[in-house]
């Protein structure tokens, strides 16, 4: 079977269950399955593909017809112009979150901090940070010890020796104070979670999602640990759902916190706040 014919029956079927990118992600599958970048496969649409890489292919196809992220498929995500391995028990990094990383490596660039990633799952937002801040060190937490496998394995990928993962609950965690802490929590409404997409709800890990009744559940006990475990003057630098400005804005200064940057994502809304401790 040709590559043409593949690409074109792949995104059919891709276009007929309601996938909005059923071109695009047609030609990432057979990139991945032929281990070429995909504008190799377009500008040689009439090579002839293997029976066993066809199969390779469909099998991909119909788990995409299911509405499965193509980072579970091809396990793997792009984050900070790096790759990043995931699966399953990690949440799928998202573009907006590099701003939030975009901007702490300005702020701390050349110089040596302490970092603490809370709920750090693939470990894209310490592994990114540390790879640009190499003066600096950071440890990733987490509750799932599956997640922390691939984070490790993403660490060791990058080539990061300045980096450390513990299996921890985040109000067990008293090691020492830090310059930095980053956290990406958990922040949808327990309710709401039925509404978002089938490839969200279906697949992604629900405990990375559930921010309990209010969505603010973890926020506040990360913020409120922060207190404890940041230098004063140090950083907390926390992505936050739509629409949770005002709310997380109030729980920050009540706990001592100065916000000193307001990052908005793509669409205008503001999706992360980097706030200083001025006193505890």
């Amino acid at each position: 079977m040709k590559v043409i014919d593949l690409l074109n029956a792949g995104s059919k079927k891709l276009k007929h269950n309601g996938i909005l990118s059923h071109r695009l992600d047609s030609e990432i599958f057979l990139s991945k399955v032929l281990s070429k970048k995909r504008e190799e496969i377009i500008i040689d649409q009439n090579n002839t593909i293997k029976t066993e890489k066809v199969s390779e292919f469909d099998n991909m196809i119909a788990r995409r017809a299911n509405k499965e992220p193509v980072a579970y498929i091809i396990k793997e995500k792009e984050f900070w112009s790096k790759i990043f391995e995931v699966n399953k028990s990690t949440l799928i990094p998202r573009p907006e979150t590099e701003l939030m990383v975009e901007k702490l490596i300005d702020i701390y660039k050349r110089k040596k901090i302490s970092i603490l990633d809370i709920g750090t799952g693939t470990g894209c937002i310490l592994i990114s940070l540390l790879d640009e801040l190499q003066n600096s060190s950071g440890i990733g937490i987490d509750i799932s010890k599956k997640a922390l496998i691939v984070a490790k394995k993403n660490a060791k990928k990058h080539g990061l020796k300045n980096i450390k993962f513990i299996n921890v609950d985040l109000s067990k965690y008293f090691l020492h104070k830090f310059d930095l802490i980053v956290s990406n929590p958990p922040y949808i409404e327990k309710n709401t979670i039925k509404n978002l997409h089938d490839d969200i709800k279906r697949y992604e890990p629900l405990i990375a999602l559930n921010g309990g009744n209010d969505g603010l559940d973890v926020i506040k006990k990360v913020i409120y640990k922060s207190k404890y475990i940041l230098k004063i003057n140090g950083k907390l630098a926390l992505e936050i759902g739509n629409e949770q400005y005002k709310k997380v804005s109030t729980i920050l200064f009540k706990n001592s916190f100065k916000i000193e940057h307001i990052i908005k994502d793509y669409k205008d809304n503001i999706r992360c706040l980097i706030s200083k401790l001025i006193g505890n």
